[in-house]
């Protein structure tokens, strides 16, 4: 057996379908173009979204929504979970040990009423907190 010798399964192809040679063919004259008009000429093409003249479905409906591109950082509220606020050192790996952070996330930030003292103990300078 040698790849010259392959041959495709019985009924996987068929002919293409060859018009425009003749009366006799069956597609000749027209061929299966059908009659006059725009798409039985010669180089026609139409347009991605093109409706026939009719006002587009993009264009009919309204412009909503806007995604910014500046990451936001995940909000930790450390007045809620105090396991963060035990922390003698603050870092992505010591947030993670302690609170379900997903592993797609890069920055965190630190709200509430205890978080600016927490400032201190921040190691990382992708954790931030609120406040100066």
């Amino acid at each position: 057996m040698g790849i010259e010798n392959l041959t495709p399964a019985e009924g996987s192809t068929k002919n293409r379908k060859r018009v425009g040679r003749g009366q006799a063919s069956g597609t000749g004259k027209t061929a299966a173009r059908g009659q006059k008009g725009q798409k039985s000429r010669t180089g026609y093409k139409r347009k991605r979204n093109f409706e026939g003249g009719q006002q587009p479905l993009a264009k009919r409906l309204p412009k909503i929504g806007f995604t910014s591109r500046t990451v936001k950082p995940y909000v930790i509220n450390v007045d809620k979970i105090k396991a963060v606020a035990e922390l003698s050192e603050i870092t992505m790996e010591t947030l993670r040990s302690v609170h379900k952070i997903a592993a797609c996330i890069s920055k965190v930030k630190l709200v509430g009423a205890s978080a600016k003292d927490m400032a201190s103990k921040i190691k990382d300078e992708n954790v931030t907190t609120t406040g100066k």
